[in-house]
């Protein structure tokens, strides 16, 4: 894509104004869910909405954005599409990311709009990076789940560096110097693309290049806005809970308007649909409670390791929370709840598959939060 292109397509505003985005993500869900990919008119109502420049520095025409108007918002558009939402919460955390990279290195970004749509790859097993006599560097790999990557402008990989044993580092590369292949045939959140992404050895200035460990540990290089100083997994999780929250509404509206006549009706099932209704809704708001206040102590909350271990610790509970109502909304559902154009069925596909990533294992973070609850 040129820069011509692009500062065509980049004319958002830079606020989240996500009306225009839910109607077009609400529209496309279903296509999106069969092609594999978000249209094009979704990627541009979530672009002009300004979720890829919502944590771009100032200085760039971002926002700096704070963490609960994007979960809100997330939280929002994850009712109309759980792949929609997803993609949109991802473009901003990765313009966080972004933040990272030296001052030249963020000129290349978004010296033209802040509205670069950036995708990302921090697995780093399949890739190296080695550093050149001029200070440069030449990577090469293979990345897999990069989502929204058909849609990206730039994408982030990160490599491990063969001369220095444990450390990796992230690179920015144009999408245009990326080979993408089509390997996303997952259940849920079909509509990510989340394809995989091969870079044959390529050139790569020094200045588009950060050390992860600083991004892991949110140290920047000066005093700048919260959002870009605060560590990864204060906030990693809670950005994947965001659209799988909007997916549990979405199924219980759903499955409520299936409901209701029949229930009306005087149907013999009509305890058990009380019982679900009372129940699953119950837990989709107890969700929606714990994440508006680990999103509040990510945004006030001096940033401690137990702050973090607690943030991470309710993330994972979080989305157990939603997992157990949607299962229960599908149960109950009847043959409605399994069709497969159904709401209900999309969405318990989209909430299960948010629940299999990684930062979202609770066996994992519970050992993490014990190690700081309990530490002198």
């Amino acid at each position: 894509m040129t820069l011509r292109t692009l500062e065509a397509e980049l004319t958002a505003p830079h606020e989240l104004l996500v009306g225009q985005s839910i109607t077009m993500a609400a529209r496309g869900a279903e296509l999106a869910d069969q092609e594999r990919q978000l249209a094009a008119d979704t990627v541009t109502a979530l672009t002009r909405a300004g979720f890829p420049a919502y944590f771009v520095p100032r200085q760039w025409g971002g926002r700096e954005g704070d963490f609960a108007s994007l979960l809100t918002a997330v939280a929002e558009v994850g009712e109309a599409c759980a792949s929609a939402a997803w993609c949109a919460g991802l473009w901003a955390a990765h313009s966080r990311f972004g933040a990272f990279l030296p001052e030249r290195g963020r000129r290349d970004l978004w010296g033209v709009s802040p509205d670069v749509r950036i995708a990302a790859g921090l697995a780093p097993h399949a890739a190296r990076a080695v550093r050149t006599p001029r200070g440069d560097w030449t990577l090469s790999g293979e990345w897999e789940c990069v989502s929204g990557i058909d849609s990206a402008h730039w994408v982030l990989l990160a490599a491990t560096l063969p001369e220095e044993p444990g450390a990796v580092r992230v690179f920015a590369v144009p999408y245009a110097d990326v080979e993408v292949v089509d390997s996303w045939h997952s259940t849920g959140l079909r509509g990510t693309g989340s394809n995989t992404v091969v870079l044959a050895p390529t050139s790569v200035p020094g200045h588009r290049s950060f050390a992860l460990a600083d991004l892991m540990a949110g140290r920047t290089d000066g005093d700048g806005p919260r959002c870009h100083s605060v560590p990864a997994h204060l906030v990693g999780g809670l950005i994947f809970c965001a659209p799988a929250l909007g997916a549990a509404r979405a199924a219980l509206h759903a499955w409520s308007t299936w409901a209701a006549p029949k229930v009306a009706a005087g149907a013999a099932a009509g305890g058990e649909l009380h019982r679900t209704l009372a129940r699953s809704s119950a837990e989709i708001d107890a969700a929606a409670l714990m994440l508006a206040e680990a999103v509040r102590r990510a945004d006030e909350d001096p940033v401690t390791r137990l702050g973090v271990a607690r943030n991470q610790r309710d993330a994972s509970v979080v989305i157990d929370l939603l997992v157990t109502a949607v299962e229960r909304l599908f149960r109950t559902g009847g043959l409605h709840a399994r069709d497969a154009a159904g709401t209900v069925q999309r969405c318990w596909r989209d909430v299960h598959t948010v629940s299999a990533h990684a930062v979202l294992q609770f066996e994992q973070v519970a050992t993490q939060y014990a190690e700081a609850a309990l530490a002198p």
